[in-house]
C-alpha cells in the first residue's frame, strides 16, 4: 500500500494534523493542564494514567508517520484508536472522554479507513495500467 499518491497527500496531512492535535491534547491531560494543584494520577488513576500515556504517544507517533506518508503511521493510528474506543465502549472505568473527544476519535477512524480504501483503489488502478 502506497501513500505516495499526490491525490491523497493533502488528505493524509490533514488527518496527521488532527492526530497530532489529539495526541498533544492527551499529553496536556497527562501533564495536568487545567487541573490546578490536583495530580493527574489522582484524577485518572494509575491505570488510566498509563493508558492515556500509551494512547497519547501512539497517536503522536502515528501523526508523524502519517505526515511522512508512511503506512505504519496509518496502521498505528487505526490500532490505537480502535483499542481506545473498544475499551471505552466496553465500559472500562479507566478510559474517560467527552462526547467531543469520542466524536473526534470516530472521525479519525473513518478518515483513516477512507485513506486505506483510496490507497487500495489507486494501487489497483496503477496495477491495471
Amino acid at each position: 500500500m502506497s501513500f505516495k499518491s499526490p491525490q491523497l497527500g493533502l488528505y493524509i496531512r490533514i488527518v496527521a494534523l488532527l492526530s497530532l492535535a489529539l495526541g498533544l491534547s492527551d499529553a496536556g491531560r497527562l501533564l495536568g493542564v487545567n487541573l490546578g494543584a490536583t495530580s493527574p494520577v489522582a484524577v485518572l488513576g494509575p491505570v488510566g494514567f498509563v493508558l492515556l500515556g500509551v494512547f497519547s504517544l501512539s497517536r503522536l507517533f502515528a501523526g508523524v508517520g502519517l505526515w511522512l506518508k508512511a503506512s505504519w503511521g496509518a496502521v498505528l493510528l487505526v490500532g490505537s484508536t480502535a483499542a481506545e474506543l473498544a475499551l471505552y465502549l466496553a465500559g472500562s472505568p479507566d478510559i474517560r472522554m467527552s462526547a467531543f473527544g469520542f466524536a473526534v476519535r470516530i472521525v479519525l477512524l473513518v478518515a483513516i479507513s477512507v485513506i486505506f480504501a483510496l490507497s487500495f483503489r489507486f494501487s489497483r488502478a496503477q496495477a491495471a495500467d
